[in-house]
């Protein structure tokens, strides 16, 4: 790290700055210290702005394998017992069961983003083409987008690949905003905050959602056929939704990628509830905190008992 000093007309503006490669390109981290600063101040906030540049790069920092540190080999073991606990047992899907799936799928995942449609109005939108009176045209088209998502990941071979990512968004998104398939630009961060106000979480750089998309793909690539399903869907979920590369819509797009890791493996589509909404975001917030990977795995599977119970009905 070092001290950058930039004249102005009102005196010596102070930075500390730092610069590091992450695939083939190099980026830089600036943090303003003030303005004709003292040495004494200059020095103390220096060593606070030197701790906020660690951690925001180990914040957003994909290692090569994720697994090899955060998970030992007993946890390993431990999450593929849980599996084997829980009597999971791959299934696949009739034309019926993934008609209701993608009814149920996307009534969840859009009201967990604040859609105000009822389960009865998606079903009647998606069965039968019929328009609620009186409900937003936005949640309408993100009905069709979610609906098309589903069958996109069914129908492409494609595992995980930047493209895959921006077509899906495209997909959900296509008569609902202006950026569909697009990552964010240049000046757009992401901050998610609740209803009181309080940062729940920031999205990584707008500058490195290339290169860390590009460790998660190689990484998946690397790892498809050594892990387990489940850990391959956690890990690609969690980091995706850590990195937040668009604008609006990663929730969204991320339990639909969850999804398609999970077919790809042969393992059946999964369903998260609305009414589970708060324990999803505990386990999203333990892998970005902590990197604790069994909170997901575990709320994971319930969800797969949950939807089974549905499908079976």
């Amino acid at each position: 790290m070092y001290l950058e000093k930039i004249k102005t007309k009102k005196g010596t503006k102070y930075f500390l700055a730092h610069s590091f490669r992450e695939g083939k390109k190099i980026h830089k981290i600036r943090k303003l210290l003030g303005t004709n600063l003292s040495e004494d101040i200059l020095k103390d906030r220096m060593k606070k702005a030197e701790k906020l540049i660690l951690e925001e790069i180990e914040k957003y920092n994909i290692i090569q394998d994720p697994l090899e540190k955060e998970l030992t080999n007993e946890e390993i073991s431990f999450i593929e017992k849980l599996q084997k606990e829980s009597n999971f047992k791959v299934y696949h899907l009739s034309k019926e069961e993934w008609n209701l799936f993608s009814e149920i799928f996307t009534y969840n995942t859009n009201a967990i983003e604040g859609s105000q449609l009822t389960n009865q109005e998606v079903k009647q939108i998606l069965k039968d083409d019929k328009w609620p009176n009186e409900k937003s045209k936005e949640d309408i088209a993100e009905t069709y987008g979610v609906d098309d998502a589903i069958l996109l990941i069914r129908e492409t071979r494609e595992h995980l690949s930047l493209e895959l990512l921006k077509n899906i968004h495209k997909v959900v998104f296509k008569n609902s905003k202006d950026f569909a398939g697009e990552f964010r630009k240049r000046g757009e961060e992401v901050v998610v905050m609740s209803s009181s106000g309080k940062i729940i979480h920031e999205g990584a750089p707008q500058s490195r959602i290339i290169g860390l998309l590009g460790n998660l793909i190689k990484w998946y690539n690397e790892n498809k056929n050594k892990y387990s399903p489940l850990i391959l869907a956690s890990v690609v979920h969690n980091q995706f939704e850590n990195i937040h590369p668009f604008a609006d819509g990663n929730g969204r797009v991320g339990r639909i990628l969850l999804n398609n890791i999970l077919i790809k493996h042969g393992f059946p589509p999964i369903n998260i509830e609305l009414k589970q909404r708060l324990e999803y975001y505990r386990t999203l917030q333990e892998y970005q905190k902590n990197k604790n990977l069994r909170p997901t795995i575990e709320f994971l599977l319930k969800e797969y008992r949950n939807t089974k119970k549905i499908l079976n009905k």
